[in-house]
């Protein structure tokens, strides 16, 4: 079972994996240029934004997180995204683990996993520099169709120093993240049943041809196969609102 909810923590989202009976296909995990706090197993572990869709565990295990919205994560944990890319580590490499232990057993011994996790989050927030705007206005510009051209120029950028904005705060180039963010838009009318030559238009491919090879090479899945996991399911991710899947361990 997943579920999730917006958080108090500025354009994040809380959310959860809980095992249960009778699991059928999963979900690979989608990328949407995020990174997540992720609880497993008194364990506290960091998903880096992926380039390629990565293995669900299938919740075998619980799962509690705090997903980040794209460029909040690096100001977060204190490393650039790159570094980070397409990997799942535990926390304690990334920050002191003396420090790390008593978070992780702060929350295994909380009753409200999902609260405390936030809690560690909010707290980490306040101690931290805010993301940096600019980086927000990127966001927004190329999930609004924008070209990397004119994102770069209506953020006062050259094309070089946004590639390496984006590589830090991303984890990858502003051509990536847009394409990243296209498919997630395209996915959502997918999953909201508009046909896939209208969803294509709509969210910016050139045709339906173009978004199933997006899907292919970033989801691994063919448009066909995504309708069939996705029927029913109306998990959304903090940056799109559509399914992503939980960043859970392969």
């Amino acid at each position: 079972m997943y579920a999730e909810r917006a958080s108090l923590l500025d354009g994040a989202v809380v959310w959860r994996t809980e095992p249960g009976p009778g699991h059928g296909p999963v979900m690979p995990v989608l990328p949407d240029g995020c990174m997540d706090l992720m609880w497993a197993g008194g364990r506290l572990l960091v998903a880096g934004p992926d380039t390629h869709a990565q293995p669900s565990d299938g919740t075998r295990s619980a799962y509690h997180a705090v997903r980040f919205a794209p460029g909040a994560g690096p100001a977060f944990f204190g490393v650039p995204a790159h570094e980070l890319r397409d990997l799942r580590v535990d926390l304690g490499d990334i920050w002191p683990a003396r420090n790390v232990r008593p978070l992780a057993e702060r929350v295994t011994e909380a009753p409200d996993r999902d609260a405390a996790l936030e809690a560690v989050a909010l707290r980490r927030a306040a101690e931290t520099a805010p993301p940096d705007p600019l980086l927000r206005a990127v966001v927004e510009l190329l999930n609004a169709g924008a070209t990397v051209a004119s994102t770069a120029a209506a953020v006062g950028l050259g094309i070089r120093r946004l590639h390496r904005r984006s590589l830090d705060a991303f984890g990858y180039g502003p051509k990536t993240l847009g394409r990243v963010l296209r498919l997630q838009r395209a996915l959502a009318l997918v999953r909201d049943g508009v046909p896939y030559a209208e969803a294509a238009f709509a969210a910016g491919c050139s045709d339906q041809a173009h978004l199933a090879r997006e899907t292919r090479d970033l989801a691994g899945l063919t448009l066909g196969r995504y309708a069939e996991l996705t029927s029913g399911s109306r998990p959304a991710n903090s940056a799109t609102s559509a399914p992503s899947g939980s960043r859970t361990m392969a």
